[in-house]
């Protein structure tokens, strides 16, 4: 049965991911974004900024999914607060006045992390004393937000997310491998780095599925399918033509130059 969905960061890889697989389902979606939507991703486009009240002329929805977010490892925590934090608590205000059945907020596995190995997260994974950095902390009190107040709402932490249209994972790695900066990171062990994504076409047919389905809470998502990272790589630059990463760091080492380049950023170039 089509429904009327809304989605929030429509401009954004799985904003617009979801959107142009639920008009594919037979759904209306309306998209808001900042930006202009991805290309077949919506039925009708709002532009606004969600750290701003949404406007109240948008009509009557089934579902609202929100996955507009400031997706950054590295920002000031203003920005993050905004775009995460406020923007979640306007979504918060909308749903409840114009009284939306369904609220559906995707979250992240992130607020799990911890700075040492995690193999098999689930919903019960403890949390972190301190969340891993800042994008985690501010996903986690947004994701608080929205099930405190929202009754029935349902938050879905997806892993790594990967596939086409992807501008965040892979391509930070690719364009680091292709201006000879990428180093092959190597963990004192000796041991190769496992990583569990998630493909976006799995993620939006999960998301699609949890439209009728009486689910609430939180769920984690992944392929379940753990992946040698260094394998994975090597393969991705074979295809593509790339050199393979031209020196070596050790963990403790990588840690240290992130760690400098963070606090240079943050003191002396307002958190680039």
């Amino acid at each position: 049965m089509s429904k009327r969905i809304l989605i929030t960061g429509t401009s954004g890889f799985l904003g617009g991911a979801l959107g142009k697989h639920l008009r594919s389902c037979g759904h209306h979606v309306t998209g808001i974004s900042r930006r202009k939507s991805r290309e077949e991703s919506v039925d009708f486009h709002v532009t606004h900024d969600l750290t701003n009240p949404l406007p109240n002329n948008l009509g009557k929805f089934d579902v609202l999914f929100h996955a507009a977010a400031l997706s950054s490892p590295w920002a000031s925590p203003k920005d993050f607060y905004r775009n995460i934090e406020q923007a979640s608590q306007n979504i918060v205000d909308y749903v409840r006045k114009n009284k939306i059945p369904r609220l559906i907020n995707i979250s992240s596995t992130s607020v799990h992390y911890i700075m040492a190995d995690q193999y098999d997260i689930s919903e019960e994974t403890p949390f972190p004393k301190k969340a891993i950095n800042q994008y985690a902390e501010s996903k986690l009190a947004a994701e608080n937000l929205i099930l405190k107040n929202v009754t029935d709402a349902l938050s879905v932490r997806p892993r790594a997310i990967y596939g086409p249209g992807d501008t965040v994972l892979l391509p930070r790695l690719l364009r680091a491998a292709r201006n000879g900066m990428l180093p092959q990171i190597i963990r004192s062990d000796g041991l190769s780095p496992r990583s569990d994504l998630i493909y976006i076409g799995n993620l939006v047919n999960i998301l699609e599925a949890a439209i009728d389905k009486n689910l609430s809470g939180v769920i984690n998502v992944t392929d379940n399918n753990t992946v040698n990272t260094d394998e994975l790589l090597s393969d991705i630059f074979k295809r593509l033509n790339y050199r393979k990463p031209r020196f070596n760091l050790s963990v403790n080492t990588a840690m240290k130059l992130a760690k400098t380049a963070e606090f240079l950023s943050k003191t002396l170039a307002g958190w680039k």
